[in-house]
């Protein structure tokens, strides 16, 4: 049985785990999981290996192109990711090959920092500050994809707010940090399942949101869009 990175990551995964249980009790869907913290600055901040673990439900999905409220927010952040779709139960991360990325898809993820990242225990408990995940049109993936000619661009309000050469420099590689994945969610007594989306973290630096910023898109040269509209609230 594959062990956590660290003890502030064990530590972490217990109340995130209760919680994701707890949900699925009460009649909601889990639909997968989300990778954070996976940039080099971040994995020496927090002594790590690979990136932190989080839980996706459901009741976090927004369709591509819906308006996400932001009302109440302390510090609202928007990342453009890859969202994979996983094609077969994976055991722990020696079981994790290519072959197990059925299919992908530019993503959003919209998270709110309401307290200050400085403790990886804490982030997981609360688990890594998701809030809401879209997704663009799904493609075939599978064994030897090459990530490397995937190009992307960034928008924010209309305007290129990146563009994207490498999707994989910000975040680690795919194979590598699903690895991790799985040996995190084993290490709890979970795995990853068919049918399992996993976002892989922000391509880009976190864009933090200001109250005039009306949408943000993302968008995979010949794959597909996803985008984002956003209300500040009072």
């Amino acid at each position: 049985m594959p062990t956590y990175q660290t003890q502030s990551v064990a530590a972490g995964m217990v109340p995130q785990f209760a919680e994701r249980t707890a949900r699925i009790a009460a009649g909601e869907r889990p639909i997968g999981w989300k990778l954070g913290f996976g940039t080099p600055a971040a994995l020496a901040k927090f002594s790590l290996s690979g990136p932190l673990v989080g839980y996706m439900m459901e009741a976090s999905v927004l369709a591509s192109g819906a308006e996400a409220d932001l009302s109440g927010w302390v510090k609202p952040v928007a990342e453009p990711e890859i969202a994979v779709r996983i094609g077969a139960d994976v055991a722990d991360g020696a079981a994790f090959t290519s072959v197990a990325i059925e299919a992908f898809a530019p993503a959003i993820e919209l998270a709110d920092l309401f307290f200050p990242p400085e403790d990886a225990e804490k982030i997981l408990a609360h688990n890594i500050f998701h809030r809401h995940v879209l997704t663009g049109p799904f493609r075939p993936a599978g064994a030897g994809f090459d990530w490397s000619r995937l190009r992307g661009t960034v928008r924010r309000n209309g305007e290129t707010h990146a563009s994207v050469e490498d999707v994989e420099a910000n975040t680690g590689r795919f194979v590598e940090i699903l690895r991790t994945c799985a040996d995190t969610l084993a290490a709890g007594g979970e795995r990853l399942r068919k049918g399992d989306i996993v976002i892989l973290g922000s391509v880009v630096p976190p864009i933090f949101l200001a109250p005039e910023d009306t949408e943000v898109a993302f968008e995979i040269a010949g794959v597909g869009r996803v985008s984002v509209r956003l209300r500040a609230g009072a």
